[in-house]
């Protein structure tokens, strides 16, 4: 029998996994994120340390990890902002799913424990998310997750000589 799928924080341990999958993503889905595979490919995975608010005592800034044994099969962040005028608003970036776990649930287990975070001792009131126009799937998952578009930034990446717009999603924990 497989083992199953956890989901957890990653932690300074789980960087180099983390940089092989985000790198892995990046190379094959170019239009899914702003971020590009030349220029994040020359980073170390330690590099990726601030993204696990490890150094942040005020939350809600981390990465959650899906686990299948040792596998990292995806991963999801959440971003705060300090200051204390925007501090209740959260946002979620860098949703990826490797291609072989697709269709299997991850993406959804992911989001759920990343609700479940915001609503925590980080006290949260809003998630804020951006999704490439045209990602389908995408969009449904965070749809049925309760966000709803508030927005359109058409132009918003350039892969090569196309645009693709950026659709802004919010949703109220």
């Amino acid at each position: 029998m497989a083992d199953a799928v956890a989901i957890r924080r990653l932690g300074a341990a789980d960087l180099r996994a983390y940089k092989v999958l985000r790198d892995a993503m990046l190379e094959g889905h170019p239009a899914a994120f702003t971020s590009d595979a030349q220029a994040e490919g020359h980073r170390r995975a330690d590099d990726y340390l601030p993204r696990l608010g490890l150094e942040r005592s005020d939350g809600g800034h981390l990465l959650l990890g899906a686990w299948q044994g040792t596998s990292l099969l995806g991963a999801i962040g959440l971003e705060r902002d300090t200051r204390s005028k925007v501090r209740h608003i959260g946002h979620m970036v860098g949703m990826m799913v490797s291609d072989a776990a697709q269709g299997r649930g991850i993406g959804r287990m992911l989001l759920d424990a990343l609700i479940d975070e915001a609503r925590g001792p980080a006290e949260l009131e809003m998630l804020t998310l951006t999704v490439t126009d045209g990602n389908a799937n995408a969009v449904r998952l965070y749809e049925r997750s309760g966000f709803r578009e508030f927005g359109t930034l058409h132009r918003a990446i350039r892969v090569g000589d196309r645009y693709h717009d950026k659709i802004y999603m919010v949703k109220s924990l």
